[in-house]
């Protein structure tokens, strides 16, 4: 079935990305790739094929358990809403066929190895209004890993937009210090979305010469799919005493926050921060920590830390900033920059194309045009007054 490009999940590889301490049970689960079959008014079907990798280098690690289910997100009521979910596993050859009563047989995953499985998921509704209001789903999917690790309960998260905005035609553009803005709305992102798509699709038929477009961090890095949820991390008695000593509102105050630091940076540059910057305090100086500890210290974002769906998971900062700002200016043209401000006036610029200008972006994005609430605008065009027409 030929499908519209806003419906191809799964135009590029999802990332794998890998910490060495989040997978204790060695069996890690990929988002995987997936597919809009049916848009019905009443009835949408979707279909991931998804892989298990066994990352250990010798033991053999038992996939017991696999289940699903689905949480809608809709702008009006879903009570008149079903969605059943149906898994089929595609083991190697020899491995045990799926059964029809939906019962998941125990496969044993040597050492290295993958397997994967497919997954479809039904959405229905008795009138067709109702799925128009749909914005996204999550699947939660639950498996149970057995091994040297014991058993361990598991979930992979993927979120699926399933609701487009149309681009408007004469958008409102806001006057900020020397130029106007457009913050731009788009679909809810996901892992399989590209950026120089999503550009593509929602800010280009806006874009002049002259013009600059602004990434937020936070939406990157759901591109990128950094994002993790809490039940995944098992913090650490360093992550349990480290986060008291934060301020109860950064991300780093909790255990899970400090833990998804610790997996990313490490241990012993952690706590060497951690040292250091007590010692700061004693003599005045503040910020040592987030010096010590690595970019990424700065642009994690907590539960709560960004819109929903994305509000249960730890979201962390993007990587590759400044390659894909170089890279999405040489494709569009315009200065690209990837920034992480907030509603504080706070304007932090990651990574900026050539074509940008620092000093200026940042007195333009002072006030936070992409706001930090559920504006669903992870892009925002600057345009100075000095830009001329084309």
């Amino acid at each position: 079935m030929e499908l519209p490009s806003s419906h191809q999940y799964g135009r590029k590889k999802s990332l794998l990305i890998f910490f060495p301490h989040s997978f204790p049970s060695g069996l890690l689960l990929t988002r995987g790739k997936w597919t809009w079959i049916v848009e019905e008014s009443t009835h949408y079907q979707l279909c991931g094929i998804m892989k298990f990798y066994n990352v250990t280098r010798k033991n053999e690690v038992f996939v017991n358990e696999v289940s699903a289910s689905v949480v809608l997100l809709s702008a009006s009521e879903i009570n008149d809403i079903t969605t059943t979910v149906k898994i089929f596993s595609q083991h190697p050859a020899g491995g045990p066929a799926t059964r029809k009563d939906g019962y998941w047989p125990v496969y044993i995953l040597q050492a290295g190895k993958t397997t994967q499985i497919k997954v479809v998921v039904d959405v229905k509704a008795q009138h067709g209004q109702q799925l128009t209001k749909l914005q996204a789903l999550r699947l939660d999917l639950n498996f149970v890993s057995y091994g040297t690790a014991g058993r361990c309960l598991e979930r992979q998260n993927v979120i699926l937009p399933v609701q487009y905005p149309e681009v408007p035609q004469n958008p409102v553009w806001q006057p900020m210090g020397n130029g106007v803005v457009l913050p731009v709305r788009t679909h809810i992102l996901c892992h399989m979305d590209d950026p120089l798509e999503v550009v593509g699709r929602y800010a280009m038929p806006h874009i002049r010469m002259g013009d600059m477009i602004v990434i937020g961090e936070t939406p990157l890095a759901i591109m990128q799919g950094r994002f993790r949820h809490p039940c995944n991390i098992i913090p650490s008695l360093m992550a349990k005493l480290a986060c008291k000593l934060f301020h109860p509102t950064s991300s780093l105050a909790t255990a899970c926050g400090m833990q998804a630091l610790l997996d990313i940076s490490g241990r012993l540059r952690a706590m060497f921060a951690i040292v250091v910057a007590v010692l700061g305090r004693i003599v005045g100086v503040r910020g040592l920590f987030y010096r010590l500890a690595g970019e990424q210290a700065r642009l994690i974002d907590d539960v709560s830390g960004t819109l929903p769906p994305y509000d249960q998971f730890i979201t962390l900062g993007p990587v590759e900033a400044q390659n894909i700002a170089k890279s999405l200016e040489q494709k569009t043209g315009c200065g690209v920059a990837i920034v992480d401000a907030n509603n504080l006036g706070r304007v932090h610029i990651l990574a900026a194309s050539s074509k940008v200008e620092p000093d200026f972006l940042k007195r333009i994005l002072t006030s936070n045009p992409a706001g930090n609430d559920d504006e669903q605008t992870p892009l925002v065009i600057v345009r100075p007054l000095k830009a001329p027409s084309t």
